[in-house]
């Protein structure tokens, strides 16, 4: 048997599937550690040793060994972190509690000596204007509460040193996201907190925590302190200022709601905040200033607070602002990113996606041109995928993040159908194309169009489309103008690029178009921005359309196909348990990097 790269066959673990004839790959219990697991199927025949590939398995198994041991230290980091925390509420209460009780009971001498105070700085300071800035006495109230609490509790306690982690970049179809999710398969019982994101999902994630910690603290911070201060025997004045100076604490907390996002953008609700953090995140890009602030704030407070970061990306941190967005702030991200992680390019040049697709003749999900001979393949492969659902074509309306919902023309018992115009050709987003993924295990889209610069916009929306259908290991049946090699290359009315006057539209959520980045963050008095650079680079645009197409290549493969029963979220759940019945805990399963 030809051998192929672990790129692809990692998905799976080996179990002999009757109906196939040979072997794939699917999750197993006693997950070996990324290194094992590489070597295991490269001695079997079944991969293509590649040297850069065996170079970062081999330090993601060094990494995978570090964290047991920084399990447990952070464990016990944890246990004191909460005490600490606990005994600072407490003596932050007590300190209130006396500056009442001095307001409540102070003697007669200290009014009159403020009085007479106050008239002399009056009669020193008459005629001058009263220049103070509203708040300025909470500000120094709270600092000065908060050196006393220090001096009380003590500091902090200082975290373990974490582990270095790593940051792997490199071209299309080299095997990024294969190593990442090798890895993050093996960390399952080594670490609490362990969590992967795509670019995509995790901006979606970063908006929603930031609306829903903002909203809990308003209402929850009101709710507790009006709960422990309404009932002290105390005089109504008195309770009104303990109000205002929680209130003031919880403001301070508000604006500072990136760390908070951070703090929480790991955690497992459902357990103790103790152990360690894994952030496994596939594709780090700064596509626009939102996306350079999120990052750097959150990125950043998570390595400051121990979480280890394994990431993939196109390019090396440095090189990743190509248009200078918020230059300092980016500087900051590649700093922390420097410090904390280990840089290794994946330097093969060799396309996996397309390798193993040559031992693979008939790529029957991909129908090209819009002739009626292939149109009517594709609607023969519609009914047949209707038929063998066994249920009725409806119209649906699904939930998207955000409160919004999209609506789905035909849908059927986990397949649905759309047009390209439809998908594309509005403002929907990464939001809506992760809500389809999900809920649809198999995708139809009809009438893809060669793209170029008249419908760019749409060319980035089916990129985000792709990209997402990927990453949850979706089915994808296509009509198109053109073969999947093709259809990025342009059309008579001119090619996908002009570097020159290139200025790339995209999403934005909330259903309106971010047309361009602006350079300076200001718009001017007639909507026009001032300062316009396009949003991703030609060059990066160029890696997005390979990767697309990389893909495109892989999903037609019968291998990917077989995948989609254990690796998609509609039989994901029910196909662990199964296994689980059987004696077999599973694996959770890596996807491929382009």
């Amino acid at each position: 048997m030809k051998k192929i790269s672990a790129i692809f066959l990692s998905r799976l673990f080996t179990i002999q599937n009757p109906n196939l004839g040979f072997n794939v790959i699917r999750p197993y219990s006693n997950r070996p550690g990324p290194l094992i697991h590489y070597k295991n199927l490269v001695e079997q025949g079944k991969l293509q040793h590649d040297p850069y590939q065996e170079k970062v398995a081999i330090e993601l198994e060094d990494l995978l060994g570090r964290l047991e041991q920084y399990e447990q230290d952070m464990e016990e980091y944890h246990e004191k972190l909460s005490s600490w925390e606990n005994k600072r509420l407490e003596e932050h209460r007590r300190l209130l509690m006396e500056e009442a009780e001095q307001k409540q009971h102070g003697d007669l001498w200290a009014a009159v000596k403020k009085k007479k105070n106050k008239l002399v700085e009056n009669w020193m300071y008459r005629g001058k204007p009263k220049d103070v800035e509203p708040g300025v006495g909470k500000w120094v109230s709270y600092l000065n509460r908060e050196k006393k609490l220090d001096s009380l509790v003590g500091q902090r306690p200082v975290a373990p040193p974490a582990p270095k982690g790593l940051y792997l970049y490199g071209n299309v179809g080299s095997g990024k996201t294969m190593l990442l999710d090798m890895f993050y398969s093996a960390t399952e019982g080594v670490v609490r907190h362990r969590r992967r994101f795509h670019f995509h999902e995790a901006m979606l994630e970063i908006n929603a925590h930031m609306h829903r910690i903002w909203k809990n603290q308003v209402e929850e911070n009101s709710l507790q302190s009006s709960s422990w201060i309404s009932n002290l025997p105390c005089d109504t004045k008195v309770k009104e200022w303990l109000a205002a100076e929680e209130r003031y604490r919880e403001e301070m907390q508000i604006k500072n709601i990136l760390p908070a996002v951070a703090d929480n953008f790991l955690v497992d609700l459902q357990l103790d905040r103790g152990g360690a953090s894994v952030l496994c995140f596939d594709e780090i890009q700064t596509v626009d200033v939102f996306a350079i602030v999120a990052l750097s704030g959150i990125v950043s407070r998570l390595l400051s607070t121990g979480t280890v970061l394994v990431a993939t990306s196109n390019r090396a941190p440095g090189d990743l602002n190509q248009d200078g967005m918020q230059r300092e702030i980016f500087q900051k991200l590649v700093d922390k990113l420097d410090e904390h992680c280990q840089i290794l390019l994946i330097g093969c040049e060799i396309d996996y996606r397309r390798l193993i697709a040559q031992r693979y003749v008939n790529q029957i999900h991909f129908f090209w041109p819009l002739e009626s001979s292939q149109i009517n393949e594709y609607e023969k492969n519609w009914c047949e995928v209707i038929g063998q659902s066994g249920g009725r074509v409806e119209s649906k309306t699904i939930p998207v993040m955000f409160g919004r919902t999209l609506d789905v023309p035909e849908s059927c018992e986990g397949v649905a159908r759309f047009s390209f115009d439809y998908l594309c050709g509005r403002p929907v987003g990464a939001a809506d194309y992760i809500a389809i993924a999900k809920n649809y295990h198999t995708v139809f889209v009809s009438e893809v169009p060669v793209m170029s610069m008249r419908i760019r916009d749409k060319a980035r929306r089916f990129i985000t489309l792709v990209d997402e259908l990927y990453n949850h290991h979706c089915r994808l049946f296509c009509s198109a103008a053109s073969s999947i090699d093709d259809l990025f290359q342009g059309t008579e009315e001119g090619t996908l690029f002009d570097l020159e006057s290139f200025q790339f539209e995209t999403e934005a959520e909330g259903t309106k178009l971010r047309r361009d980045v602006l350079a300076e963050g200001s718009v001017s008095s007639g909507g026009t921005p001032t300062g316009i650079v396009s949003l991703l680079s030609g060059e990066e645009e160029m890696f997005a359309f390979r990767r697309a197409v990389s893909r495109l290549i892989e999903m037609q493969t019968p291998l990917y196909l077989e995948g989609v029963k254990y690796l998609h979220p509609c039989f994901k759940s029910e196909y662990r348990e199964h296994e689980h019945n059987h004696g077999s805990t599973l694996q959770s399963q890596t996807s491929l990097q382009g």
